[in-house]
């Protein structure tokens, strides 16, 4: 994170406040910080950080700045008489006196220097039910706490924008996605800080606030960007150069166009965990578990049907007798939500935006949450989607526990595996990527995804079973897909299945970008295509999930681009100034 000399440390904690809590929603279930005495470099989940103020050692306890500490460990901080509330623990500061859950702890538990009130780290993790480990030298220690679950009934404030680096005169692409968890509307949309160009280099933070219509109030959710480089537009030629994608325009004969060639390529080869069977439990206990080393996708799909409060987690309990790093590549997530259609589009919106959600390093037998969803009332849902490289052989275990039950291996170890509810699968299927290859020769034409016989299901093994499994649909299944051919045509989705509303990620040359399809509502009729993208280079790159919560098959459709006069379609509007 940034910092600017001299600024007031109202301002910098207030910039602290609004940046750190607010981590885009997919976050690992455990938030691990490390520090160490008299220093302020940090990291968060092995991401480096910097603290405003350092540990110090006083009174020959490890103290951490208590207000730095819990924002960098993602935790809410109450106020109120006069007194500080994190977690169980109770802090008057006029007295430097602290009570966890009540009792009074010794004297020098907290202390106020100057400005800064100050915990001890022991405190601090019983505060949290957090795990604190100490090196040798006893100035650097770790805290590894559980990421808090939220208030389930406030709506979520989500987007991202096609990359982090702009040149000046570059178009921003930003893609809101906020959701209800109960359906309610997104009546305000508070944005700070967008705009779609940025003509003067610099660094900008963006921040989206939603309020549903209950009059509930999300919290922030920001990304920062950098302007930089050599300017690439003006504003006359930004005016002049962009359009709207994401309309939907009429093909009655989209269901007669002949099939692509498709060429099955060598690709990347993973397993995917898949868990979605049962789909709703209705009790605590174990979804699905196997062994990964290496490089593994996770899906979870799942509703909660215990009849209170739950949590989904994804835990993870290293096996080797040598400490492993579990690195999480990519997450997306959407939770809490009763509205079906919005689980697999979120999760692929956030999954596409990119970002890493960090590292767990594990020793020997430990287990920690790689993935904990907020909390879901009864009837609400979760879909995950994790991409994660371990160092060593780590067991995977997806658990649905009612609110209170820690998500531990000994609870793990007592609960029962949950049956299978013979309508949906899990499994372990080997091929968590279809590499093909399209050629485009005659348009227009189209592919087939997710109809099991052109586009053949996935096959796996249900690993606590031994039940061979075929994953109807394929979904959480990657599609890389590389179009030749590409220059001068338009894509559009062509649902086929019924309701569909998902998300691809496109490399188109040096373009690289995320499409939610469609831009608003849901993508129905098969004779009304979604115009997902125009081809500007010969060999086109889209990356394609299919979207947990919608319904299968769908087509991609490849047009040859007509004159902006016309359009595709007689509606679509060209890009080309």
């Amino acid at each position: 994170m940034r910092r600017t000399a001299r600024r007031p440390a109202r301002v910098l904690l207030a910039a602290l406040a609004l940046a750190l809590p607010s981590v885009p929603a997919a976050a690992l279930g455990a938030v691990q910080l490390t520090v160490s005495g008299d220093q302020t470099a940090a990291t968060v989940n092995g991401e480096a950080a910097t603290l405003l103020t350092p540990p110090r050692l006083i009174g020959g306890r490890m103290m951490l700045p208590l207000r730095e500490a819990a924002a960098l460990l993602g935790q809410t901080i109450g106020t109120g008489a006069g007194q500080v509330q994190l977690g169980r623990l109770t802090v008057d500061p006029a007295r430097n006196a602290a009570f966890l859950a009540g009792a009074h702890q010794p004297e020098g538990s907290v202390v106020t220097v100057g400005t800064t009130l100050y915990v001890s780290a022991r405190l601090l993790a019983d505060a949290l039910s957090a795990n604190l480990s100490v090196e040798a030298d006893g100035r650097t220690l770790t805290v590894t706490a559980l990421r808090e679950g939220g208030n389930p009934l406030a709506p979520q404030a989500r987007f991202s924008t096609d990359k982090g680096v702009y040149a000046p005169g570059e178009r921003v692409v930003f893609t809101d996605y906020p959701f209800d968890p109960d359906g309610a509307d997104i009546v305000s949309r508070k944005w700070t800080g967008r705009q779609d160009v940025y003509f003067q280099p610099g660094t900008y933070t963006v921040t989206l606030q939603v309020t549903n219509s209950r009059g509930l109030t999300s919290t922030p959710h920001a990304r920062t960007i950098r302007v930089e480089g050599t300017p690439l537009d003006s504003p006359l030629t930004y005016a002049l150069k962009y359009a709207e994608p994401g309309d939907r325009f009429p093909d009655p004969l989209v269901l007669n166009y002949p099939a692509a060639p498709v060429r099955p390529v060598a690709g990347p080869s993973f397993p995917l965990l898949f868990s979605d069977s049962p789909e709703a439990p209705t009790q605590s206990g174990l979804l699905y578990q196997d062994t990964v080393a290496g490089r593994a996708r996770l899906l979870a799909y799942h509703l909660n049907a215990l009849g209170r409060p739950a949590r989904l987690y994804v835990l993870a309990r290293n096996l080797e007798p040598r400490a492993v790093e579990v690195r999480t590549e990519r997450l997306g997530e959407t939770a809490p939500t009763r509205i079906e259609g919005l689980l697999g589009q979120v999760t692929l919106l956030d999954y596409f935006a990119g970002a890493g959600a960090g590292s767990l390093t594990l020793a020997p037998g430990q287990s920690a949450p790689v993935y904990a969803s907020p909390t879901l009332n009864a009837g609400s849902g979760v879909n995950v989607l994790q991409d994660l490289t371990t160092s060593g052989r780590v067991e995977i275990t997806f658990l649905m526990l009612e609110d209170g039950l820690p998500p531990t291996a000994q609870v793990a170890q007592q609960l029962p595996y949950l049956q299978p509810d013979g309508r949906h699968q899990r499994g372990t299927f080997p091929n968590a990527v279809k590499s093909l290859r399209v050629d485009l020769t005659t348009l227009p034409a189209r592919i087939v995804i997710g109809d099991g016989q052109l586009d053949p299901a996935i096959t796996g093994t249900d690993a606590i079973t031994g039940q061979p499994q075929r994953l109807l649909g394929n979904y959480g299944v990657l599609y890389d897909l590389e179009i030749n051919g590409a220059t001068g045509t338009a894509v559009a989705l062509s649902p086929r299945g019924g309701l569909y509303r998902g998300a691809m990620n496109v490399q188109d040359g040096p373009l690289n970008q995320t499409i939610k399809l469609p831009r608003s509502g849901n993508a129905l009729a098969p004779d009304q295509p979604v115009l997902l993208w125009r081809s500007q280079t010969d060999r086109l790159h889209i990356d394609f999930i299919p979207a947990s919560g919608s319904n299968l098959p769908v087509s991609l459709v490849f047009y040859r681009a007509r004159t902006p006069q016309t359009g595709v379609g007689g509606v679509v509007k060209t890009y080309q100034p």
